[in-house]
């Protein structure tokens, strides 16, 4: 049988089947979904870092210091070291953890090595006959968290020590755990005696009482001693003393900014 042969098609049918595909390509991409993008204008921004904290300046530190006045009567300024701190302090022993806690009482140092900024000053009792040292630095938060964790070991690792002074006397040292206000963010406080003999048969007993309390990141340290009477309750008044003066000067130094 003949084929009937094709029909050609003509402009307007043409015209129709191209609307007809147009038509069906914009029905199939209706009904996919597509990613919209978000203008970089309207994203939200990355998470800022915190601003790194203020250091503390070595004036900021000298006006933290406390004062005979902060403390009342009978403090005043010192008139120089005491005696007993080469006579008694000056002392070693086997332990290398002892030796430290003698070193740094002896050195009026619990952290050693370089610090920012460091503030010193020094008080006496002239009726208790006892000596206080007080400190504001500038320290490393990890540096001083682990200085605190040696001194909470103390009483655990040297409880009870035998040390020999520069002159040769034999002492008994006890190390117990000292009660600090609730203040700052972390602290730790030690009361440390130290007895000997006299060559007349007398007993010398040296107290030491050491705090320091970490203030966000600055740092204070307190030593009081003497061969006398050395009551708790003047490092505790020292301690919260010192917290609130070091406030204040902070709160100063950011008014300035």
């Amino acid at each position: 049988m003949p084929r009937t042969p094709a029909r050609l098609l003509t402009p307007s049918a043409l015209s129709v089947l191209g609307a007809a595909a147009l038509l069906t390509a914009t029905a199939c991409t209706a009904g996919t979904p597509t990613a919209h993008k978000t203008p970089a204008s309207a994203r939200p921004s990355a998470a800022t870092s915190p601003p790194a904290p203020r250091v503390l300046t070595q004036a900021e530190a000298q006006a933290a210091l406390v004062t005979a006045a902060d403390l009342g009567e009978p403090w005043a300024p010192t008139q120089g070291a005491a005696t007993w701190r080469d006579g008694l302090l000056k002392a070693t022993t086997e332990s290398p953890a002892c030796r430290r806690l003698l070193d740094a009482l002896y050195a009026d140092d619990l952290f050693g090595g370089d610090t920012g900024a460091r503030a010193v000053t020094g008080l006496d009792d002239p009726l208790d006959q006892t000596q206080l040292r007080y400190q504001v630095l500038a320290l490393s938060t990890p540096d001083v968290d682990r200085t605190l964790g040696w001194l909470q070991s103390l009483p655990r690792d040297c409880g009870t020590f035998t040390a020999v002074t520069a002159h040769g006397a034999v002492q008994g040292v006890t190390v117990r755990e000292a009660d600090l206000p609730r203040i700052g963010d972390a602290r730790q406080g030690l009361r440390v005696t130290l007895s000997s003999e006299t060559a007349d048969g007398d007993t010398t007993v040296l107290t030491m009482d050491v705090a320091a309390v970490r203030v966000g990141d600055d740092t204070i340290a307190v030593s009081l001693g003497g061969l006398g009477d050395v009551s708790p309750d003047a490092t505790r008044a020292a301690v919260e003393t010192g917290v609130r003066r070091l406030a204040e000067v902070r709160k100063s130094g950011r008014a300035q900014i």
